[in-house]
């Protein structure tokens, strides 16, 4: 089984992208649309709105993934590859229970995976060690694939910055555990305060600085306990590279057609291609569809003058030579996309009047995910008649 937007072998789907682009929106809709079709799905999320947990009917997702009811959403699927027996299930990231829940697995120590757990530097910079949130997301992915309870997993990166935070999170963590600057200071811890060097000395006082910790024993401990880590995180880095680098893991790229996300995927896909991570679709979502080009704005204002008075027939009329224009940018914003990327086609979701806030509206939503270019166009011809 596949959508459009995904190779039919994908085990791992990554939907990846500028923030602001509804990434967890198209993340779920994919994870509910595959589900539909009779496969046992998990989406995994780190969205402090909630808007995944909102979108699926739940009052909250924790750490742990929890089933999501679909069983009546045929009627609202209309799609005869609608298969019985798939399950849809969904989490929302905790990205401090998820390290600590690495630490504990990579730590054979009990008394030391205590001390770690709870030294007030780890409690403070426990993200940073993980390699920031974008690490601690993928080695979530990297647990559950392993598991092999599910036949697909779909993960709504993290929000951030840049898109290529998330395709550089296990090099960034792995050029940490192998710097200079942390040898030096796993050197210190374990011979004491007392020779503490100019360079962690430095080091020291940042971190008393940015915890608020002053205590000179916190440090220490916390860095002769991350030296018993290193090797466990650095294998962990390795195995979630590979996870990314998997020819059964597809990225899914979301954009809008608006200059800023279009340059970024843009960024992306070139990445993709030359670190041989596999590209699977690319869905520009929000897209004005224009039906109702013909309508030429002086000649509304002129229909409407009689009715409507020749000020608000203005406006109107402005109103619509607004859309023409944003309808025309987002083809020429589209168009470029597709040209630097010598693509013939995106996936296009069209601009609707709300976001989906119930899995009815995204099993509706997943009709154009999944669609034929003949049945994509009626329906997006359906959007604005």
């Amino acid at each position: 089984m596949s959508s459009a937007a995904i190779p039919p072998d994908t085990r791992v789907c990554i939907c990846a992208g500028a923030g602001g682009v509804g990434k967890t929106t198209i993340a779920a809709t994919v994870a509910l649309g595959m589900a539909s079709r009779g496969l046992k799905v998990a989406v995994i999320t780190i969205d402090p709105a909630r808007r995944l947990a909102e979108s699926l009917g739940l009052e909250q997702l924790g750490n742990q993934p929890v089933r999501v009811p679909i069983e009546g959403l045929r009627s609202s699927v209309r799609s005869p590859e609608w298969r019985p027996g798939g399950e849809l299930w969904a989490m929302m990231l905790d990205v401090r229970r998820t390290l600590d829940e690495l630490v504990e697995l990579l730590l054979d120590d009990e008394r030391a995976r205590g001390e770690l757990l709870g030294n007030r530097v780890y409690q403070q910079l426990a993200d940073a060690v993980a390699g920031t949130q974008e690490f601690t997301a993928v080695a979530k992915l990297y647990e559950l694939d392993r598991t092999g309870d599910y036949d697909l997993l779909v993960l709504d990166t993290p929000p951030s910055r840049s898109a290529l935070d998330f395709l550089d999170a296990p090099d960034r963590l792995t050029r940490f555990l192998e710097s200079r600057a942390l040898a030096a200071m796993l050197r210190s811890a374990g011979l004491g305060a007392r020779v503490l060097g100019g360079g962690s000395a430095a080091m020291l006082r940042l971190l008393t600085r940015v915890t608020g910790i002053v205590l000179l024993e916190d440090v220490t401990a916390f860095l002769a306990l991350l030296g018993e880590l290193r090797g466990g995180f650095r294998e962990r880095a390795a195995k979630v590279r590979q996870l990314l680098r998997d020819p059964r893991t597809a990225f899914l790229l979301v954009a809008v057609a608006e200059p800023g996300p279009v340059e970024e995927t843009v960024f992306l896909a070139r990445r993709l291609r030359s670190t041989h991570m596999r590209l699977g679709g690319i869905v520009i979502n929000r897209v004005h569809h224009d039906e109702i080009a013909d309508l030429d704005a002086g000649g509304v204002a002129e229909a409407l003058r009689a009715s409507l008075g020749a000020s608000l027939a203005r406006r109107v009329a402005e109103n619509l030579r607004e859309y023409h224009d944003q309808v025309e940018q987002d083809r020429v914003n589209e168009r470029r996309l597709l040209r630097t990327l010598g693509l013939s086609r995106v996936i296009q979701i069209p601009q609707l009047d709300q976001d989906p806030h119930s899995v009815e509206a995204l099993a509706r939503l997943g009709r154009f995910l999944f669609a034929s270019h003949d049945e994509h166009e009626r329906l997006m011809a359906e959007v604005v008649s």
